[in-house]
């Protein structure tokens, strides 16, 4: 019977992690120990990026909605509640489009908002 070797799937194995690592500063594209850490850091740290880029894009599209709301001198929550209350179910990353592209639409929906909100000076009486 003949020998068996595991080589061809080591050397496999190996040369596919340092192809991973290709790009890396210094050692870390080529040395297979460094190479291994750095990649699965990196494949680590972009699985948890891919969820975070969902909340920064949240937080974008929210400052642009404020910073278009406060130009109609409404703020962005009272715009929010306003839009609740008259049943308007878009979303922030379609309302901040409208805002960037559409004037008149939005200054149509910060009218219906504004007339659908709660008066802050009355709700303090």
């Amino acid at each position: 019977m003949s020998r068996i070797t595991n080589a061809p799937t080591r050397r496999q194995r190996r040369r596919r992690r340092l192809a991973q690592a290709k790009g890396f500063y210094g050692n870390r594209s080529r040395t297979f120990r460094q190479a291994t850490e750095a990649v699965d850091r990196a494949m680590s740290l972009s699985y948890a990026h891919r969820k975070k880029k969902k909340g920064d894009f949240r937080g974008l599209w929210i400052v642009r909605l404020s910073a278009a709301c406060r130009s109609h001198e409404i703020s962005y929550s009272r715009f929010i509640e306003g839009l609740t209350k008259a049943g308007v179910e878009l979303n922030r990353k379609m309302l901040s489009e409208i805002a960037i592209h559409d004037a008149e639409g939005f200054a149509a929906l910060v009218a219906l908002a504004r007339s659908k909100a709660t008066d802050p000076k009355a709700a303090a009486k």
